[in-house]
């Protein structure tokens, strides 16, 4: 199968004051024929997802919470190239509306690196898949907006040290309005011209050159793991690792930690 014609979406944004998960909606309605360029944005996710099951955690008004639909007529495998568009349409926004640029991770994340990486974005993606093709893809954005003081007991206990927002790091307010148009905007751009995604997102990947951790992802959290420096990322969206012997080893999906370099 070739790449998809040049587009841009035409984007419809329906907004919501809470649902249980932008994502299920949006897979729901592509599921009943929707088109694409649904866009559903919530003040509050009762029970948000992130990868491998977790729980995406935002106290209400404090996040940009937003799911999108395309349909990209790509074979299934190339899901992967509309996921680091997306990825490099939070990071650009962002920068624009925020005024600084955070850095990406593999595979979905955007974290502010620092003496450890504070995590600032997640992205989940869901795909309808038919004939070997991607029919549909929903990709739901989490980034973390407007968020207390993390001296202050509002800031989630079980995020301290581990998590950050726009406004932490601008110190100044970030409208979440602001950040959701200009996420859009980068987003049909990208989508308008995907095979020039992978080398920009190769380009501003903060992973590659760094010694890493990669952890398999297991039920009951005690899957194996792997040390070594970080040095692409293949066509099919798979981070190569090379351990300290000099052997490449490639991850399809797993929990990436970025170490300290010798």
């Amino acid at each position: 199968m070739s790449e998809r014609a040049a587009t841009r979406p035409v984007w419809r944004v329906r907004r919501l004051t809470s649902v249980d998960s932008t994502n299920r909606l949006v897979l729901d309605e592509a599921r009943r024929g929707e088109p694409e360029g649904l866009v559903v944005v919530a003040d509050q996710q009762t029970a948000g997802r992130g990868r491998h099951g977790r729980q995406w955690i935002a106290p209400p008004g404090s996040s940009l919470l937003v799911s999108v639909l395309l349909r990209p007529g790509l074979p299934a495998e190339r899901a992967h190239v509309v996921t680091a568009a997306a990825g490099l349409a939070v990071a650009a926004a962002v920068e624009r509306v925020a005024g600084f640029e955070p850095a990406l991770k593999w595979p979905n994340d955007l974290v502010v690196t620092g003496d450890d990486d504070l995590k600032l974005a997640g992205l989940l993606a869901d795909a309808e898949v038919a004939g070997g093709e991607l029919r549909a893809l929903v990709i739901g954005v989490g980034c973390n907006v407007r968020w207390p003081d993390p001296a202050t007991s509002a800031f989630p206990e079980d995020l301290r040290g581990t998590a950050t927002a726009c406004n932490l790091v601008s110190g100044r307010a970030v409208d979440l309005d602001d950040l959701l148009q200009a996420f859009l905007d980068e987003l049909a751009a990208r989508y308008a011209t995907l095979p020039a995604v992978p080398g920009e997102y190769r380009a501003r990947l903060a992973t590659i050159g760094r010694r890493v951790r990669v952890e398999k992802a297991s039920a009951t959290g005690d899957g194996d793991a792997l040390e070594g420096l970080a040095v692409d990322v293949d066509d099919a969206g798979r981070l190569v690792v090379r351990d300290d012997h000099g052997t490449d080893h490639t991850f399809a999906v797993g929990d990436v930690i970025h170490l300290r370099n010798a």
